[in-house]
C-alpha cells in the first residue's frame, strides 16, 4: 500500500536561488471540488429560493390537499443515518493522514455502507409517493419535490462513485492524497445540504 504523502509546490528560495520545495495547504484536487462545491451551493440557493416563493404564494393550503404527506417521519431517520456518515469519513480522513490505513478501509467502507442506505432509502421512498400520486406533474409540490430532492441524490451517488474509487485505488496501491480531499469535500457538501433540504421541503 502506499502511505500518504503530502503535495508539494515549488518555489525559489531567495538565498541560493535553487528551487526548493514546500507543502501545498491544499491539493489541487481538493481546491477543485471546493471551487466546483460552491457553484452547486449556489444552484441549490436558487432552486430553494424559487420553492419558497412558490410556496408562500400558493393559494390555499401547502402542499395541496389532494396530494400525499410527505414521510417526514422516516425522513428523519435516513438523514441521521447521512450525518453519522459524515462523521465516519472524517475519521477516516484522520486515519488516513496518520497512516493507519486498515482502520481507514474499514471507516471508508462504513461511510460508504451508510451513505448507500440513504440513496436506496430515498428511492424506497420515491417509488412509495409515486403511487400515492406524487409525480413532476401531479401539483407544483411534485415538481419541485422531485427537483431538488432528486438534485441532491444525484450528488450523493456522484459522491459514492468518488469514494468508491478512492477505496479501489488504496487496495491497489495507487491512491494520490488529493483523491481523498477531492472525494471527502464532495460528500461532505451532501451531509451538510441535506438537513437544510430536508427542513425546507420536508417541514
Amino acid at each position: 500500500m502506499l502511505t500518504p504523502v503530502a503535495s508539494t509546490a515549488t518555489h525559489t528560495s531567495l538565498d541560493s536561488g535553487v528551487p526548493v520545495r514546500r507543502p501545498q495547504l491544499v491539493s489541487s484536487g481538493t481546491l477543485g471540488m471546493m471551487i466546483f462545491v460552491v457553484t452547486e451551493v449556489m444552484l441549490f440557493a436558487g432552486m430553494i429560493s424559487a420553492f419558497m416563493i412558490v410556496r408562500t404564494t400558493a393559494v390555499g393550503a401547502w402542499p395541496p390537499p389532494d396530494q400525499p404527506r410527505l414521510p417526514v417521519g422516516e425522513t428523519l431517520i435516513n438523514t441521521a443515518a447521512l450525518l453519522v456518515s459524515g462523521v465516519f469519513l472524517f475519521l477516516a480522513q484522520r486515519a488516513y493522514y496518520r497512516g493507519d490505513l486498515v482502520r481507514f478501509r474499514v471507516l471508508l467502507r462504513t461511510t460508504m455502507g451508510l451513505g448507500a442506505f440513504f440513496v436506496l432509502f430515498q428511492g424506497a421512498e420515491w417509488i412509495a409517493l409515486l403511487y400515492q400520486g406524487l409525480t413532476l406533474t401531479s401539483s407544483t409540490h411534485g415538481s419541485f419535490f422531485y427537483m431538488i430532492v432528486g438534485t441532491h441524490a444525484a450528488h450523493a451517488i456522484a459522491a459514492l462513485a468518488l469514494l468508491g474509487r478512492v477505496y479501489l485505488h488504496h487496495a491497489r496501491g495507487t491512491l494520490a492524497s488529493g483523491s481523498v480531499g477531492g472525494a471527502a469535500v464532495l460528500w461532505y457538501f451532501v451531509v451538510i445540504m441535506w438537513p437544510f433540504l430536508y427542513a425546507r421541503v420536508y417541514l
